[in-house]
């Protein structure tokens, strides 16, 4: 896969296309919500706080950009039929679906296993595993009738290499990782759908800042650095760019960055 190069200021063109952004007021669910919007997509953005949603919403009418949709649900709570009522309500007010981008995350407590709660692993579980897998597995449909669709995961080195004390934030980190190759296989010969993955390293965003609240942030990068990087994943990238993990640190960095999730 060729990527862009890191700050590429080239404009991205999402017009007439609908973008879905779980976590869409965090750190970089947020500069990707307003990169796409400014792309010329409409935006649905999903979160968790209204407040936090109807600001970024404002943020984006006030631009000039497409009027976004909002989409609140808690998925430490959210059940099949709640995402079965946003596939129904986005193709009843928007009409198609084209693109999911998967950022929302929670970070649960860390420490050693004696001291962590059960009830904290199951809504770590939830949030960061069956929600991505709900969500997408209710808007297939959708995804499948789009001329070109892409769906992106955000992953976490963490999930990929795990550690001591990282508890069931990495334990269900590891599991979206498996649920991107696996998605992606069995996608592999569908010709509309793609299926990529983005591991963007330390960065600054509000995550970060609970895991490293001393770190002297001004030497990470910030997650607007990675914008060029899943636009270039949205836009009409063809089949054979399926089914690929980026490491997005290596490619600011400019050394090799790609890699499979096949299989």
């Amino acid at each position: 896969m060729a990527l862009p190069r890191p700050h590429d200021k080239a404009k991205a063109d999402l017009r007439d296309r609908v973008v879905l952004i779980t976590g869409a007021s965090g750190g970089l669910g947020r500069v990707l919500s307003i990169a796409c919007a400014a792309a010329g997509a409409t935006v649905v953005l999903h979160g968790r706080v209204v407040r936090k949603l109807e600001a970024l919403y404002d943020e984006i009418k006030r631009d000039g950009h497409p009027e976004a949709s909002i989409l609140p649900l808690d998925f430490a709570t959210a059940s099949a039929d709640d995402f079965a009522n946003v596939a129904s309500a986005l193709e009843a007010q928007l009409g198609h679906l084209d693109a999911i981008i998967h950022t929302a995350a929670m970070l649960g407590s860390l420490g050693p296993l004696e001291h962590q709660s059960f009830d904290s692993w199951l809504a770590l579980l939830r949030v960061n595993v069956a929600a991505p897998m709900g969500v997408t597995r209710a808007v297939i449909r959708l995804l499948d009738a789009a001329p070109d669709a892409a769906v992106l995961f955000t992953l976490d080195s963490r999930g990929q290499q795990p550690r001591a004390y990282w508890g069931g934030y990495a334990a269900s980190k590891a599991a979206v990782t498996a649920l991107a190759r696996e998605l992606a296989d069995e996608w592999e010969h569908r010709s509309r759908l793609r299926v990529n993955a983005v591991t963007p390293g330390p960065m600054r965003s509000p995550l970060r800042a609970q895991t490293h609240p001393a770190e002297d942030v001004s030497a990470l990068p910030a997650p607007d650095e990675l914008v060029p990087l899943y636009m270039h994943l949205l836009t009409g990238q063809d089949k054979a760019d399926s089914g690929v993990l980026i490491d997005a640190q290596a490619w600011l960095a400019g050394t090799e960055a790609v890699s499979s999730l096949l299989p």
